[in-house]
Parts: structure tokens; C-alpha cells; sequence
């Protein structure tokens, strides 16, 4: 009986590592798990590519990449860091619709000093956001602001993002600091990294289920 509790509690411990064991959304050499948008009529090689085991986005023309793949519920972990200079972009979750430049879904702001902020694109929706005091109509991209003061880091160093979505709720950290939580409708979608403003780097995209 004993080494059959063993044998028991060590498939439990196996089978729960295997649930939570991180996939990389991004394998360092290529963008081959990956769709693109680009606004206009560029390449999407010339937005998108790969330098030194990182993703390099060069912040124009607007558009996103986006992964080939739906996700659900899940933790995201994301590590990013501005070029040059602190500039705009975004990590893109729950995507619905795929449309360009500006997808259904909805956006963790990474715009310097906002990150964490939720932007609703494509007509999202979020339980927690309110039509402004003042508006009579909603805005293009209505925000639901983060809760505290930024927890980014100075231009040229990583800053890390995780993201965790439970039946269309999403929680976000900021290198370790809890930010914002919001509720979408949608509960599945594509995952995916901005192009606006000027260059950004990413790396060490993982997710794990």
C-alpha cells in the first residue's frame, strides 16, 4: 500500500508539472510561430525580424505580430526593453478578430510610463471600463487605467510583463508588481507584440497552461 501511495503521489507531481510546464512562443532564431500586420504596403520583414536571439520591432509602420495559435487560460511571460529611447507598443491578448493595423482584442499597454494600462481595441470590451465623466461617447481606445505609479525600468534594460488570463480575466504584473485586472468576454484568442512608436526588442516569450 505504501509504495503504491508513492507511485500515486509521484504521477500527481508529474502530471501537475507537465500542466504548468512553459512553451516558448518564441524559439530565439525565427519568427516561424508567428503572423503578421503591417499597415501600408511593407514588407513585414522590414518591421519584424530577428538580431541576437531577440525579436527587434522597429516601431514603424503601426501593426502587430501575432501568434498562430489561439490561447486560453494561461500565464504569459514576456521580457522587453526599449531600443534607444523610451517610446509605444504593446502586448496584445485575447485577439479575436485579426483585422489591420488594430486588431479585436485587447492591448497591455507598454507605452513608457503606462505599461500595464488596458487598452480596448477593435470594439473590446472589459467589464471594468467607464465612459470617462464628460464623454457621451466612447472613445476609439478606451483605457482602463493600471492602479499604482510605473514599475517600468530606465531605457536599455529588460523589463519583464506577466500576464495571467482565468476564463477571460487578466491579471498583470510589471517586473513582479501587480498593475491592473480586468475582465474580457472572450476567453480565447491570438496573442500578439506591437509595432508603434520607434524600435523595441523582446524576448523570452513563454507560456505555460
Amino acid at each position: 500500500m505504501k509504495k503504491f501511495l508513492g507511485t500515486a503521489v509521484l504521477a500527481c507531481v508529474l502530471a501537475g508539472c507537465a500542466q504548468t510546464a512553459k512553451e516558448a512562443l518564441f524559439n530565439g532564431k525565427d519568427l516561424s510561430n508567428w503572423n503578421f500586420a503591417v499597415e501600408g504596403d511593407i514588407p513585414a520583414d522590414r518591421v519584424y525580424s530577428v538580431q541576437d536571439g531577440e525579436i527587434l520591432i522597429q516601431g514603424s509602420p503601426v501593426g502587430y505580430m501575432y501568434t498562430k495559435e489561439k490561447y486560453g487560460n494561461c500565464t504569459l511571460e514576456v521580457e522587453w526593453r526599449w531600443v534607444d529611447e523610451p517610446t509605444n507598443s504593446g502586448i496584445f491578448l485575447l485577439i479575436a478578430d485579426p483585422a489591420n493595423p488594430f486588431p479585436n482584442g485587447i492591448e497591455c499597454q507598454l507605452h513608457a510610463g503606462d505599461a500595464g494600462d488596458f487598452v480596448l481595441l477593435g470594439g473590446s470590451e472589459m467589464a471594468e471600463y467607464v465612459l470617462p465623466e464628460g464623454m457621451e461617447t466612447r472613445p476609439r481606445f478606451p483605457v482602463v487605467k493600471k492602479r499604482g505609479e510605473s514599475s517600468e525600468k530606465a531605457a536599455g534594460e529588460w523589463n519583464r510583463a506577466r500576464i495571467i488570463i482565468l476564463d477571460g480575466q487578466i491579471t498583470v504584473y510589471i517586473n513582479d508588481v501587480l498593475q491592473n485586472v480586468g475582465t474580457s468576454p472572450v476567453k480565447e484568442g491570438h496573442i500578439g507584440l506591437q509595432s508603434e512608436g520607434k524600435r523595441i526588442a523582446f524576448r523570452n516569450i513563454n507560456i505555460s497552461k
